[in-house]
């Protein structure tokens, strides 16, 4: 990376760094590196905690008033790596990132690359300027998509936050299977049950398949602790 290089990276993040290097790490996926330590992947390690940091601390103080699961949701339907592909695409991300000569990134960047690279980005203003720039940069792409999680009560949706966790943090997808199904064809009650990785829950009725899968994603979310008891008892489903 030459100067101008620089100076227009450090323009798109909106950070001045103290020592470029790390910024030139930070920007250098693993397809244009001799080896993978010499990449970006260590800080996209790293930048996925201080994401996490910074969103639940921005969260309980921005809302005293929600329980612990309330923020939980939230948090899972805000971090996603789709939420961190959105916010590397709408900054021009893709311009910026050093890859190898079979990544084809331009103008189309793998939503994967993108998240990396934007919690990669995230790492690097870390390393070189403490929590307060990262702060920054973090809530300035996330502070109205939370907003718009707490208005639309998205954060209800709990196929969509299992969804999220799934792919996050287990790289698979939920698959939901109908058990059972009682009563006359105007009136049927259904029984479905979730299964991710081979791990199946316990399943759960509802009125119709769609409030069932709703009821099979919270007994997942409950079995898997991103739920308490207390949320179980006031759920919204959509």
């Amino acid at each position: 990376m030459n100067d101008a290089d620089f100076n227009n990276a450090e323009a798109l993040l909106g950070y001045t760094f103290k020592d470029r290097r790390i910024l030139q790490r930070g920007l250098t996926h693993a397809s244009s590196s001799d080896t993978r330590l010499q990449s970006n992947e260590r800080m996209e390690f790293l930048g996925d905690a201080v994401l996490g940091l910074v969103v639940v601390e921005y969260l309980h103080e921005t809302y005293p008033d929600l329980l612990e699961g309330d923020l939980t949701k939230i948090k899972s339907s805000v971090v996603s790596r789709r939420t961190c592909a959105d916010a590397a695409l709408e900054l021009g991300l893709e311009s910026l990132l050093v890859t190898g000569k079979g990544m084809g990134v331009s103008g189309a960047m793998p939503p994967s690359v993108a998240a990396a690279a934007w919690e990669a980005a995230i790492g690097a203003i870390f390393l070189d300027g403490g929590l307060d720039p990262a702060r920054i940069f973090i809530l300035s792409a996330l502070r109205a998509r939370v907003e718009a999680v707490m208005e639309t009560g998205h954060h209800h949706n709990y196929k969509s936050v299992l969804q999220q966790h799934a792919q996050r943090h287990l790289d698979r997808s939920p698959i939901y299977e109908v058990l059972d199904e009682q009563g006359p064809d105007h009136a049927k009650c259904f029984e479905v049950a979730v299964s991710i990785d081979g791990r199946q829950f316990p399943g759960r009725w509802g009125p119709s398949k769609k409030r069932a899968e709703q009821e099979a994603a919270l007994a997942a979310l409950e079995a898997l602790g991103l739920l308490g008891s207390d949320d179980a008892k006031s759920k919204t489903t959509h």
